[in-house]
Protein backbone atom coordinates (compact mmCIF):
# COMPACT_ATOMS: atom_id res chain seq x y z
CA UNK A 1 0.00 0.00 0.00
CA UNK A 2 2.77 2.57 0.73
CA UNK A 3 4.09 2.10 -2.81
CA UNK A 4 0.65 2.77 -4.31
CA UNK A 5 0.39 5.98 -2.30
CA UNK A 6 3.90 6.92 -3.44
CA UNK A 7 2.98 6.26 -7.08
CA UNK A 8 0.05 8.69 -6.74
CA UNK A 9 2.46 11.27 -5.27
CA UNK A 10 4.87 10.75 -8.18
CA UNK A 11 2.12 11.04 -10.79
CA UNK A 12 0.80 14.23 -9.19
CA UNK A 13 4.33 15.68 -9.06
CA UNK A 14 4.82 14.81 -12.73
CA UNK A 15 1.55 16.52 -13.65
CA UNK A 16 2.54 19.55 -11.57
CA UNK A 17 5.94 19.88 -13.21
CA UNK A 18 4.46 19.45 -16.68
CA UNK A 19 1.91 22.17 -15.85
CA UNK A 20 4.74 24.35 -14.55
CA UNK A 21 6.42 24.19 -17.97
CA UNK A 22 3.09 24.78 -19.72
CA UNK A 23 2.32 27.77 -17.48
CA UNK A 24 5.12 29.74 -19.15
CA UNK A 25 6.52 31.04 -15.85
CA UNK A 26 3.06 31.34 -14.27
CA UNK A 27 1.80 33.64 -17.03
CA UNK A 28 -1.04 31.28 -18.01
CA UNK A 29 -3.77 30.80 -15.40
CA UNK A 30 -5.05 27.24 -16.00
CA UNK A 31 -1.65 25.50 -16.06
CA UNK A 32 -0.54 27.63 -13.10
CA UNK A 33 -3.53 26.51 -11.02
CA UNK A 34 -3.03 22.90 -12.09
CA UNK A 35 0.60 23.14 -11.01
CA UNK A 36 -0.25 24.37 -7.52
CA UNK A 37 -3.03 21.80 -7.01
CA UNK A 38 -0.94 18.92 -8.36
CA UNK A 39 2.00 19.75 -6.08
CA UNK A 40 -0.35 19.98 -3.08
CA UNK A 41 -1.76 16.54 -3.94
CA UNK A 42 1.75 15.19 -4.44
CA UNK A 43 3.00 16.42 -1.08
CA UNK A 44 -0.10 15.08 0.67
CA UNK A 45 0.37 11.59 -0.75
CA UNK A 46 4.11 11.73 -0.12
CA UNK A 47 3.32 12.54 3.52
CA UNK A 48 1.08 9.48 3.66
CA UNK A 49 3.88 7.32 2.26
CA UNK A 50 6.17 8.65 5.00
CA UNK A 51 3.97 6.95 7.59
CA UNK A 52 5.28 3.57 6.43
CA UNK A 53 8.61 4.30 4.75
CA UNK A 54 11.79 6.20 5.68
CA UNK A 55 12.06 9.74 4.33
CA UNK A 56 15.28 9.02 2.41
CA UNK A 57 13.73 6.11 0.56
CA UNK A 58 10.50 7.98 -0.20
CA UNK A 59 12.33 11.03 -1.44
CA UNK A 60 14.80 9.02 -3.53
CA UNK A 61 12.01 7.18 -5.31
CA UNK A 62 9.74 10.25 -5.61
CA UNK A 63 12.42 12.51 -7.02
CA UNK A 64 14.16 9.85 -9.12
CA UNK A 65 11.09 8.61 -10.90
CA UNK A 66 9.81 12.16 -11.21
CA UNK A 67 13.04 13.13 -13.01
CA UNK A 68 12.79 10.20 -15.40
CA UNK A 69 9.09 10.78 -16.14
CA UNK A 70 9.60 14.52 -16.67
CA UNK A 71 12.51 13.87 -19.03
CA UNK A 72 10.27 11.56 -21.08
CA UNK A 73 7.41 14.08 -21.07
CA UNK A 74 9.84 16.85 -22.01
CA UNK A 75 10.86 14.82 -25.04
CA UNK A 76 7.37 13.79 -26.16
CA UNK A 77 5.31 16.86 -25.27
CA UNK A 78 7.79 19.73 -25.43
CA UNK A 79 10.29 18.38 -27.98
CA UNK A 80 13.25 18.68 -25.61
CA UNK A 81 16.17 16.44 -26.53
CA UNK A 82 18.70 14.84 -24.18
CA UNK A 83 22.26 13.95 -25.10
CA UNK A 84 23.98 10.66 -24.31
CA UNK A 85 25.38 11.65 -20.91
CA UNK A 86 21.93 12.85 -19.80
CA UNK A 87 20.36 9.56 -20.85
CA UNK A 88 23.12 7.67 -19.04
CA UNK A 89 22.48 9.72 -15.91
CA UNK A 90 18.77 8.92 -16.07
CA UNK A 91 19.59 5.22 -16.48
CA UNK A 92 21.79 5.41 -13.37
CA UNK A 93 18.94 7.03 -11.43
CA UNK A 94 16.65 4.17 -12.44
CA UNK A 95 19.32 1.66 -11.46
CA UNK A 96 19.59 3.30 -8.05
CA UNK A 97 15.84 3.09 -7.53
CA UNK A 98 15.90 -0.60 -8.47
CA UNK A 99 18.76 -1.27 -6.04
CA UNK A 100 16.78 0.41 -3.26
CA UNK A 101 13.62 -1.51 -4.05
CA UNK A 102 15.16 -4.91 -4.66
CA UNK A 103 17.98 -5.05 -2.11
CA UNK A 104 17.45 -2.52 0.66
CA UNK A 105 16.02 -3.63 3.98
CA UNK A 106 15.02 0.00 4.56
CA UNK A 107 12.24 -0.07 1.97
CA UNK A 108 8.94 -1.82 2.51
CA UNK A 109 8.41 -4.86 0.33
Amino acid sequence: MPYLVLVVAILAETIGTTALQASQQFSRLAPSLLCVVAYAVSFYFMALALKAMPVGIVYAIWSGLGIVFIAAIGRVVFGQHLDGPAVLGLALILAGILVIHLFSASSTH
